[in-house]
């Protein structure tokens, strides 16, 4: 059987590589990290709701139950003549067909000071990183021997799914885990803000539920900024396209995202947003045995929203264009089926929309929220270990404990002491 190797252990590429072992195709998986990341929970964990090990599943133990091969390497070429990946270690990979399943990282649109004094939730350590300086800012609060000064000021940047959600979270966490764990603590000293450079929050929902979600976010004590764009962003400060500024803590980037700047140096063809261009039938445009998939890809005539759902259903497509290649016939085209959009604003609160027109706000898409993401989760010692640790924020007898970490001064502290 022809070997494919698969770049990438998030949801695209391990879509295709358990379709491709279905079919008894020899398969490399091939990433960085000894795990796959579940990025739609990573804002739990970084606000202290969920561990990072219920949200990372290990990729050699998937290898393993589909008898594929799973090698830990960072990717830095791949030589089209001779179909080979490259990889930092030396080592050279050969393949029949490639699949690049790469994802995306932080887009920071060339903001001055944007990449140096923000914060993600991209990855596993970068929603660790975000706990860790979260909770070390209110500790050094709450120790200090004046209670009645001193602030932390969080401002998240984008207004998308990811924005909101980790809004929401913050504002619950301020309203009610701060009392409960800081009992010395006033919350009001702790400001959650939202900055988004459109007129709307949530921009591809209807009109109703981007409405019900910014009410809702104002009512749990969020200050919501619409309208605003940045045009830079200090330790200390952001800094707005009118001349005004904010003094902040931290700011959480969740603006966009985009390829990974390597990805040009591996004769890919680049488009919008650094992504890698596709045809219909997801191979790129310049070598009919590369494929791409994903956040990673971008269909020349048909984008599509760099969400899960794409992703599952592009690499199980990819796979099956692989098969009728080996057996001889043409590729299809990719038809997205689109299952709706989600996002969750905070405890019993969320917004739903199907395509088929119908909208469901409140408990009811919480609901379905919750019961979405348990069962899109890998492993089922990780579905029991994150509906136990949700339980327990949101409806348990612990309800509102936290996860915390190490102790982590965020960038303004930093620069004052280095100063």
């Amino acid at each position: 059987m022809p070997h494919v190797v698969v770049v990438g252990g998030g949801f695209g590429g391990l879509s295709a590589a358990s379709e491709l072992a279905k079919e008894g195709f020899r398969v490399t998986l091939l990433d960085r990290h000894p795990y796959n990341t579940f990025q739609p929970l990573l804002y739990q964990v970084a606000t202290g709701g969920l561990n990072a090990g219920d949200v990372t599943y290990s990729l050699r133990f998937f290898a393993a139950r589909l008898k594929i091969r799973f090698r830990c390497t960072t990717v830095v070429g791949v030589d089209h003549d001779a179909r080979e990946v490259e990889c930092d270690d030396g080592v050279k990979i050969g393949y029949d067909y490639l699949i690049i399943a790469t994802g995306i990282t932080t887009n920071h649109f060339g903001i001055p000071g944007a990449a140096e004094n923000t914060m993600s939730m991209y990855t596993r350590p970068d929603a660790l990183k975000v706990r860790d300086t979260i909770f070390g800012a209110i500790e050094k609060i709450a120790s200090a021997s004046d209670l009645l000064t001193g602030s932390f000021t969080v401002v998240i940047v984008g207004g998308g799914a990811t924005g909101v959600e980790m809004a929401g979270q913050l504002a619950e966490l301020r309203n009610h885990a701060i009392p409960m764990v800081y009992p010395e603590l006033n919350p009001a000293r702790v400001h959650v803000v939202m900055v988004e450079m459109g007129p709307h929050l949530l921009a591809p929902f209807a009109p109703s539920l981007r409405t019900y979600t910014l009410r809702e976010l104002v009512k749990r004590g969020v200050d919501v900024r619409l309208n605003t764009a940045i045009s830079q962003v200090d330790p200390d400060q952001v800094v707005f396209k009118d001349g005004t500024s904010m003094p902040v803590d931290l700011v959480i980037w969740a603006a966009g995202v985009a390829g990974y700047e390597r990805l040009a140096s591996w004769g890919l063809p680049i488009g919008r947003g650094r992504r890698v261009e596709v045809n219909s039938d997801l191979r790129t445009t310049n070598d009919d045995r590369v494929f791409a998939v994903g956040d990673a890809s971008l269909i020349v005539d048909n984008p599509l929203p760099q969400v899960a759902q794409p992703a599952l259903q592009g690499g199980k497509h990819a796979a099956r264009q692989i098969v009728r290649l080996t057996r001889g016939l043409p590729t299809e085209p990719f038809s997205y089926k689109d299952k709706g959009s989600m996002a969750t604003i905070g405890r019993a609160d969320a917004v739903l929309q199907l395509p088929q027109g119908l909208k469901i706000k409140g408990l009811l898409a919480w609901f379905g929220w919750i019961a979405l993401h348990i069962m899109y989760l890998l492993g089922n010692r990780n579905r029991i270990q994150t509906l136990v640790n949700l339980g327990t924020r949101y409806v348990g007898l612990g309800r509102s404990g936290v996860i915390v970490g190490d102790v982590m001064e965020p960038p303004k502290l930093r620069a004052i002491r280095e100063k």
